[in-house]
């Protein structure tokens, strides 16, 4: 019979006490506990090397990881960042470079360095989440997308939705817009995307139709958008300065193209911002791009736009479940609530260093991680990141 969690190592000592003494049929013990044989005299070695010690879980870490930064250079890291404690990854790695330093690892590998030696503040990392308002170094890297504030038409309303890419400043879609609903945006960025290609990344709030009921839950809108391989990052609720640019942009189409004017219907706004959006990339020097236009900096996405998507595959290793209709999963005897909006859809557990946690994917996106060692079976746990 399974064993109970609380008691599994002297669960684990009781067997092998049994197993170690004289005429005891190991295989008819092995089947009383629920133990196959080979780890039956796992056990046995164990405790025979070192006690009951060694019937405690053992990591899972190799032994020997070959792509693992040498220890020399993961010191060198660390000296320089408990000097300078405010530095991240970019310019401990600049520094080490200028010193000579040979192998030197990527941003994002010191990054992980620094976390894994208790050199980062959670706290202050997400206070720090706001560094997305620098510009990116190249086109198409990150684009900020936003709805501005709707208007009145003579007949409706007009929902203005901007897309601009932050490197460039360049507007890569500026839609007039009857609402601001999932398949209106969705329709309206194929057509941005069939034009300018895929970006890297996406800036957006936290309001529909791209927000859930958290800056973590997902939409069908950004699911569409994960699964087309970009990466979706939401502004920090109440911050809209996180969308600057975009903001910036919006003022400056207020001041040229909508102030003091009344408006027919959409199709008078789409000719005037088609019109205004010419001018906007192609003549109107951008102070913040010392007096260049957009279009001088911009170039098209070397990402096409896929006539379908494609299925979704994950890694041999993953193990992989369908979210049910009201968004949970089952996983090891337990349930699991992601987003409804991911209903039918695949999402796969990736086994961790440590002993039954395991991280939650959905395509590249990580939604969580999951604690089996302190979730007690036929419970039911909402995620969160």
């Amino acid at each position: 019979m399974p064993w109970p969690e609380v008691s599994i190592v002297s669960s684990r000592l009781e067997f092998v006490t049994l197993a170690m003494s004289d005429e005891v049929n190991i295989r008819v013990l092995c089947r009383r506990f629920g133990v196959c044989p080979s780890t039956a005299y796992k056990w046995i070695r164990r405790y025979e090397r070192d006690g009951p010690t060694g019937l405690e879980d053992q990591s899972r870490r190799p032994h020997y990881s070959p792509k693992r930064t040498p220890k020399n250079i993961e010191s060198q890291i660390l000296v320089v960042r408990d000097q300078h404690p405010s530095w991240g990854g970019r310019k401990i790695q600049d520094i080490l470079l200028k010193k000579g330093i040979s192998s030197v690892p990527s941003p994002s590998t010191i990054t992980q360095i620094l976390r894994r030696n208790d050199r980062l503040d959670p706290a202050e990392s997400e206070k720090n989440k706001t560094w997305r308002r620098f510009e990116e170094k190249v086109p198409n890297a990150l684009w900020q997308m936003d709805f501005k504030g709707h208007f009145p038409l003579l007949k409706g309303r007009c929902h203005p939705l901007t897309v601009l890419d932050d490197h460039s400043r360049y507007s890569v879609g500026l839609q007039a817009c009857g609402n601001e609903q999932a398949p209106t945006v969705k329709e309206r960025l194929t057509g941005v995307f069939e034009r300018y290609g895929l970006p890297d990344r996406f800036l957006v709030d936290n309001a529909t139709p791209w927000g859930g009921r958290s800056p973590w839950d997902l939409t069908g809108l950004t699911i569409w958008l994960i699964r087309l391989g970009i990466g979706v990052i939401h502004s920090r609720p109440y911050h809209p300065q996180t969308l600057g640019k975009d903001e910036r942009f919006h003022r400056t189409l207020n001041e040229e193209v909508l102030r003091h004017r009344a408006w027919l219907d959409l199709d008078q706004c789409q000719r005037a911002f088609d019109k205004w959006r010419l001018t906007y990339n192609l003549e109107r020097p951008h102070e913040a791009l010392d007096m260049a236009v957009p279009a001088e900096r911009y170039r098209p996405s070397s990402r096409t736009f896929p006539k379908q998507l494609l299925p979704l595959e994950y890694a041999p290793g993953d193990l992989v479940r369908k979210v049910q209709d009201k968004g949970e999963f089952s996983f090891k005897g337990r349930l699991f609530q992601v987003s409804r909006a991911l209903r039918g859809h695949p999402v796969a557990m990736r086994a961790t260093r440590i002993d039954g946690v395991f991280d939650v994917f959905f395509c590249h996106k990580k939604l969580s991680t999951i604690d089996l060692n302190s979730t007690p079976k036929g419970t039911m746990t909402s995620l969160s990141p």
